[in-house]
C-alpha cells in the first residue's frame, strides 16, 4: 500500500527544508489551513492524516498498532521514509507533540528539531508533584461516555478543547470533526492519549524544541507548558495570551508568527 495514500499525504511550498504539520485527536489535516501556507514560501509542507483520521485509508487502521501513542508515531516514521525527508521539522498539535517526540527519537538522523503547540506528556494528575489537569475518574467518564453517547462526548469535549464561547463556531467545527471520525476508533484513540504517560520519553531528546502554549488551556494548563520546559534542557518556551486548546484556529497569526520567530532563533 502506498504510504501517500494511506495518510493522505499533500505536499507543498516552494522550499528544500520539509516541515510537517501534525494534527491532533479527532481532527485532520484540515485544522492547519490557516496556519501552513504560511510557511508555503519557505518550506517544503507536508501535511497528512493518521490513520483512522480524516481521508486515510480507512482499511489500513490495525487496532493492535494504534492502542498506544507509538502506533501514530510509526505514521510518521512511515511518511518520512517513503518520502525520504531529512532535515525535518515536526510540528506537533496536542497529542501530535508526544508523537512526533516519539517518531524523532525513532529517526534522530531524519528530525532537526520539534515545535509543540499545547503538548502534555500526561494528561492524568499525579499528586503531588504533577499536575495534569484531570482526575482518572474523568478521563474513564469521558470514554465511557463515548461507549454510550456519541452526541454528549463530542459537544462536551468540543466545547472544552474549543475554549471560546465567545467564538462558538470553533466548537462547532471541533464537534463536527469528532463526530465525523469511527467511534470505535475514536474512543480507541482516546483512551491511547488521555491515559498516556510520556512522561519519561522527554529524556534524553537530542533535537531543539519549542513550547507554544495558550494561557487559558483546559487540556494543557500552563503547569504542564513549564513542567515540559523543565525536562527538556534548551527548549524554549512561548505563551500566547488566549484561551483554548487550539490556537492554530482561534489564533492563527499569533501561532505563525511564534513559529517562525521560534525557527529564526534556532537557525
Amino acid at each position: 500500500m502506498s504510504i501517500i495514500s494511506r495518510n493522505n499525504v499533500r505536499i507543498s511550498g516552494h522550499g528544500q527544508q520539509p516541515i510537517i504539520f501534525a494534527h491532533g485527536f479527532g481532527c485532520d489535516q484540515v485544522m492547519w489551513r490557516f496556519v501552513s501556507p504560511a510557511f508555503e514560501p519557505d518550506y517544503q509542507v507536508v501535511l497528512f492524516d493518521y490513520v483512522g483520521a480524516g481521508h486515510s485509508d480507512p482499511d489500513a487502521y490495525d487496532p493492535q498498532r494504534y492502542a498506544t501513542l507509538d502506533g501514530y508515531a510509526l505514521d510518521l516514521v512511515d511518511i518520512c521514509e517513503a518520502l525520504d525527508l531529512n532535515d525535518v521539522i515536526l510540528v506537533g498539535h496536542s497529542v501530535s507533540s508526544m508523537i512526533c517526540l516519539l517518531a524523532a527519537k525513532a529517526m534522530p538522523g531524519r528530525i532537526a528539531r520539534l515545535v509543540m503547540i499545547c503538548p502534555s506528556p500526561r494528561y492524568l494528575n499525579d499528586p503531588p508533584d504533577y499536575h495534569g489537569g484531570f482526575e482518572r475518574a474523568d478521563i474513564e467518564g469521558l470514554i465511557d461516555m463515548m461507549e454510550r453517547n456519541q452526541t454528549g462526548w463530542t459537544s462536551q469535549l468540543s466545547v472544552m478543547v474549543a475554549g471560546n464561547p465567545d467564538r462558538p463556531e470553533l466548537a462547532d467545527e471541533l464537534d463536527a470533526n469528532f463526530c465525523a471520525m469511527d467511534p470505535l476508533i475514536a474512543r480507541r484513540f482516546a483512551a491511547a492519549t488521555f491515559l498516556a504517560d510520556n512522561r519519561s520519553d522527554l529524556a534524553d531528546v537530542r533535537q531543539p524544541v519549542g513550547i507554544l502554549q495558550c494561557s487559558h488551556d483546559i487540556i494543557a494548563p500552563v503547569a504542564v507548558g513549564e513542567y515540559m520546559h523543565r525536562q527538556l534542557p534548551g527548549s524554549i518556551l512561548e505563551r500566547i495570551n488566549a484561551f483554548g486548546h487550539c490556537p492554530q484556529l482561534s489564533h492563527p497569526q499569533e501561532t505563525i508568527a511564534m513559529i517562525r520567530d521560534y525557527l529564526q532563533r534556532a537557525a
